[in-house]
């Protein structure tokens, strides 16, 4: 079985229940999530050998954290402990017209001002065969950026793959500075996954025809792009998420990927209504590094990637608590939501 590894940040998630406005609220709902450990969870889902590390503080929450992912069969062997405070973020879902806010408490979370000495990266990546992480983690910090670059070294080292998910977060850093950081980063990728917003915030390509906010996508503006992607940073695969946002409850959604040789477009998924929609870009990520080691072709790799996404909208919390069975139903063409007796 394949060892994995996904390196970033868990935080702890705070939401008011049934689509109510911040100012309504008063109890909120509590879950874990964040980039890399959603990544980390779908993989242990389709009973793959998933490893998250990370440094949480030596209390309660930084536990609870831990045994969230134990829960879902998430191997935590490599998990520093220490630091101040686990980072939190407020999600209030949006509903039809009204959009999504999520607002960030993470400052001098125990990720962002842990070190090197945290890590025995030469033990983490012995054996490993693929490396997820996401622009998130280096956004962080200057000293989270260190660590995702000794991590790629060390990981190519072992000869591991090494997969990124682009995830701009402008609440976190400016485009300059995500430019000057993920590009140097992206010598050591070999699959880099994103949208037409991440290519241009961070590697500065930009989608002249294409306007996502009224759900007009330009296909020939996004392989013109995956395709300077994979000549411009010798990437082996280069893929991208198409969102059609209708609504915040209503999305339609499938992908495009480049490896050098082909363009490969998805199936289609009319996503109605949506339950949640965080965590959606993680659960392709996981998806399609799933359909790399274990399915046969490429053109089964992005189908698995984008049902699996697309099941993701259906599940309150960060996470894609689905099982390979359930993504092959619906990416076989079974869409009808029939009772299961």
């Amino acid at each position: 079985m394949s060892k994995i590894i996904t390196f970033g940040e868990i935080m702890l998630r705070l939401s008011p229940n049934n689509h109510q406005r911040f100012i309504q609220a008063n109890n909120l709902d509590v879950v874990y999530g964040g980039g890399e450990a959603n990544v980390a969870v779908s993989l242990a889902m389709f009973n793959q050998a998933s490893y998250f590390v990370s440094k949480v503080p030596d209390h309660a929450i930084g536990q609870a954290a831990i045994n969230h992912l134990k829960h879902y069969g998430v191997q935590t062997d490599y998990m520093a402990l220490g630091g101040k405070r686990l980072g939190i973020y407020y999600l209030e879902s949006g509903v039809s017209m009204r959009p999504s806010q999520v607002i960030y408490d993470r400052q001098n979370s125990a990720i962002s001002e842990a070190n090197v000495e945290d890590f025995d990266f030469e033990e983490i990546f012995k054996d490993a065969t693929w490396f997820h992480w996401s622009g998130i983690t280096p956004a962080l910090s200057d000293a989270a950026s260190n660590l995702v670059l000794k991590a790629c070294q060390v990981a190519k080292k072992h000869n591991v793959t090494i997969s990124v998910d682009l995830n701009y977060r402008k609440k976190l850093w400016s485009t300059k500075k995500a430019q000057k950081v993920m590009k140097s980063l992206m010598t050591y990728v070999d699959v880099c996954i994103g949208n037409e917003e991440d290519a241009k915030n961070i590697l500065g390509y930009s989608h002249s025809s294409t306007d996502v906010s009224s759900g007009k996508l330009v296909m020939s503006d996004y392989k013109e792009t995956l395709k300077k992607m994979v000549e411009d940073f010798d990437f082996k695969v280069a893929v991208t998420t198409l969102r059609e946002s209708l609504s915040a409850s209503h999305n339609k959604w499938h992908a495009l990927m480049y490896d050098g040789k082909e363009f490969i477009e998805s199936s289609e998924y009319d996503i109605i209504p949506i339950v949640d929609r965080v965590g959606a870009g993680d659960s392709f990520s996981a998806g399609f590094i799933y359909g790399m080691l274990n399915k046969d072709t490429m053109r089964e790799a992005i189908e698995f990637a984008t049902a699996a996404s697309a099941l993701k909208h259906t599940i309150k919390g960060d996470q894609n608590l689905v099982i390979v069975s359930e993504v092959e139903q619906l990416k076989n063409g079974d869409k009808s939501g029939r009772v299961k007796r």
